[in-house]
């Protein structure tokens, strides 16, 4: 198997394609009229032209191409895959057939110009470091506007950033124990978020093209892996901002088998870097050479990983062990229409957002969007505006939090209905309530003999009980009742008796927001034997899929859940701190800094009485505590008036900044006229409202920003950011401005499927 790759910028050299250009002149006619002047003349004459990025960029493309053209022609041969370094990139891309000569000229010429006029950043090699020694030096020492833009080898290292803080930087490169620090002469940070700017114009710039299928997998600099054939666009234009990640592209055929790679074009830099990442490499082979394209392939093409390991268990003959496998259900994948079997949770006052949802649906995640606290006609706002920007087959679903006021439930589920919502969350629940039923029943349809449902329920559940529940078929007396008021017909009410009421539930674990501080260790296996024993005693013709929550935040934690037996995965604290997340920049700033240990336990406004809690973060917060000690005040005391003179004053002045007469006002104004009249007939009652608009108001201080409040924010999050963020430190993910739903997702199922094969691979 041989590769090809192609140089990119800084192998520009005067005299480069001497030897070409008279042999093709069509093509360089062609590049002459897309560029306005003669490529020949700059690559022979020019020399000052040539150094400039305007002109390099496209000049070295034309003599790529050239060079490709006169080894096709020489030796008639099909690479099994290209490559490009950086620039080289777009060569590959037009070697594989997905664009023409003239669209590719136009791309590159596009991106010299954007590129070119990048001014006040800078670049330097790092040598004698490795990436995770950059990494810590950068992390230490809180070097601001310095990235990783090149991984060239393993210890040769091109850094990116503002010219002065690459400037800056030598000394702790040097100190860290760099054999050199060596600027390079360049006026643009390339490969970093500094080209964003550059990133969103060439990003409109490219939307006028129509790509072809690529015909040789292609190794992307962003994934160093095959390119997806649906995100060729979009992996072309995060190249901008991307590091490129060189060693690991010529580690990743390397693996598979590819024992020649053969420079395409001038100099001899990126030969010289095969080399040396060859001498400092084992090759780790994979068996199976088909997976090297099976970004290529649709996700339904791949076998689950679960399925396949249980028939590897029970073969004799088990030498195809080291297949590429997939992670978790593809009928999960083709029930929700998903890329990917991953569920980005819903969260309370939308923080899991309109916007978070149509991302997370624009890379083939399910998300749900968050209506717990918000109100009825904020939720219709929201479901209106995710309806506008997502096609009627883009998967998205809704949130559907447990409340005490069964009005409340019906109230959402009636929007719901009326809005077509197709699938929702139901979470916090701890027995099937009217409303969710209603729900599920409305969606029943016969198909032939078979009942078939097209409103489907994922159940998020801790406790075994409630998993029968949502396992099971509807109660007969809430089917009854429900016929009885009309709501449902005779034949809803038979076809309700011989189904569960959820389609998948989720094995939730510890996580933020409510929590039962379920292990998923514990919780996953025995939920799935609660699901096989229900489809037994039920006769059910289907598998209910079960999938775990909680705790999940790194790649190893996504293949620890699929391993586990796993459906599918839901996340929910790693993507509060994301750009689409629908909370403030100050709770997003606190959440990024956070640890595995900088979180606790507080009460849960909407159960305060119930005494449930509610995981949330509490590095820099008082609110945990002084949740904490209203609890135990209430449960002690029977009204404010029983409490002493100096705790009444503690609570006023430092924990509500308000008295209580004026806190129960706005209770008043928030509450309706039945739980008021409670309050007014029971001072126990109105001490816990009162104590209650304390934790919702700071949900709402968190939600709104409030920088003279930060202490009093109350901000759901389990310890799973935490680890996320020590997973991404010093990458360009450590800042959650660079942070997407879609993106974190893909890249830690990605990232875990890699873990998982070479975990497999190890144990033959």
């Amino acid at each position: 198997m041989i590769m090809y790759v192609f140089p990119g910028q800084g192998s520009q050299k005067i005299g480069m394609g001497s030897d070409l250009f008279d042999k093709y002149p069509d093509l360089c006619e062609k590049a002459d009229k897309v560029l306005g002047y003669s490529v020949k003349k700059l690559c022979l004459e020019d020399s000052v032209r040539l150094n400039n990025t305007e002109y390099t960029q496209p000049a070295l493309f034309v003599v790529n191409a050239l060079n490709y053209h006169e080894r096709l022609n020489n030796t008639n041969e099909s690479p099994s895959f290209v490559a490009g370094h950086s620039l080289g990139e777009y060569s590959a891309l037009y070697a594989a057939g997905v664009f023409d000569f003239e669209t590719g000229l136009k791309l590159v010429k596009k991106r010299g110009e954007l590129m070119g006029r990048c001014e006040g950043g800078g670049m330097a090699a790092v040598l004698g470091l490795k990436e995770e020694d950059i990494r810590w030096v950068i992390s230490d020492n809180n070097l601001e506007d310095v990235y990783i833009a090149n991984l060239n080898t393993e210890k040769q290292i091109v850094l990116s950033g503002k010219k002065d803080k690459i400037y800056n930087a030598k000394s702790y490169f040097e100190n860290a124990g760099a054999s050199a620090y060596i600027p390079l002469n360049v006026s643009g940070a390339f490969h970093s978020p500094l080209m964003e700017e550059a990133k969103k114009e060439f990003s409109e710039y490219i939307d006028q093209f129509q790509f072809l299928e690529m015909q040789i997998p292609i190794i992307s600099n962003v994934y160093a892996k095959p390119y997806d054939i649906s995100k060729i666009k979009e992996t072309m234009v995060k190249q901008m901002t991307s590091s490129v990640r060189w060693t690991e592209s010529i580690q990743y055929v390397l693996d598979r088998q590819v024992t020649e790679i053969i420079q395409i074009g001038p100099g001899n830099v990126v030969d010289g870097l095969i080399r040396k990442i060859k001498r400092e490499y084992t090759v780790k082979p994979v068996i199976n050479i088909e997976e090297s394209i099976v970004e290529t392939k649709p996700v339904n093409e791949v076998e689950n990983i679960n399925t396949q390991i249980h028939k590897d268990n029970n073969k004799e003959n088990k030498t195809d062990k080291n297949v590429a496998y997939n992670l978790g259900s593809q009928d999960f994948v083709k029930t929700f229409g998903l890329k990917y079997p991953y569920v980005i949770g819903g969260m309370y006052k939308g923080v899991s957002s309109a916007d978070m949802v149509i991302r997370a649906s624009k890379g083939g995640l399910l998300g749900f969007f968050g209506t717990g606290g918000v109100s009825i006609n904020n939720i219709e706002e929201n479901l209106k505006k995710i309806q506008q920007n997502l096609s009627s087959n883009e998967p998205y679903g809704v949130n559907f939090l447990h409340h005490l006021d069964e009005k409340i439930e019906e109230q959402l589920i009636n929007l719901l209905l009326n809005y077509g919502i197709k699938v929702i969350e139901a979470s916090a629940f701890i027995s099937i309530t009217p409303a969710l039923a209603l729900y599920k029943i409305k969606g029943l349809k016969k198909q032939g003999e078979q009942i078939i449902s097209t409103h489907h329920v994922i159940g998020k559940i801790s406790r075994p009980e409630v998993a029968e529940a949502f396992l099971s078929p509807i109660r007969e007396n809430i089917i009854e009742k429900l016929l009885h008021d009309g709501k449902i017909t005779s034949e809803e009410a038979s076809m309700a008796k011989n189904v569960p009421v959820a389609d998948a539930i989720c094995a939730e674990a510890d996580s933020g927001g409510h929590t039962d501080y379920s292990v998923a260790y514990t919780l996953l296996p025995t939920m799935i034997r609660i699901r096989n024993r229900m489809k037994e005693t039920y006769n059910y013709s289907y598998d209910i899929k079960v999938g775990t929550g909680g705790g999940i935040g790194t790649p190893e934690a996504v293949a620890a859940a699929f391993l586990l037996g796993a459906d599918f995965i839901v996340t929910g604290s790693i993507n509060q701190c994301t750009v689409e997340a629908g909370t403030s920049d100050s709770v997003k700033t606190l959440l990024q800094k956070m640890n595995i240990q900088d979180t606790d336990y507080a009460p849960a406004g909407d159960m305060f009485e119930l005494g449930a809690k509610v995981q949330v973060l509490k590095r820099g917060l008082f609110f945990p505590s002084r949740a904490n000690k209203l609890y135990e005040l209430y449960r002690h005391y029977n009204s404010i008036e029983e409490l002493d003179e100096r705790t009444k004053h503690q609570l006023e002045t430092k924990y509500f900044r308000k008295t209580f007469e004026e806190i129960y006002e706005d209770v008043k104004n928030y509450y309706d006229e039945d739980e008021v009249k409670k309050a007014e007939d029971n001072e126990k009652h109105k001490m816990k409202l009162i104590f209650k608009w304390y934790l919702g108001n700071g949900t709402r201080l968190a939600l709104n920003g409030e920088q003279d409040r930060v202490v009093d924010y109350q901000v759901f999050c389990g310890p799973a950011l935490g680890a996320f963020n020590q997973w991404v430190k010093g990458t360009q993910l450590e800042n959650w401005e660079n942070r997407h739903v879609d993106e974190i997702g893909i890249k830690l199922m990605d990232e875990a499927r890699l873990y998982m094969n070479n975990f497999i691979n190890k144990l033959n």
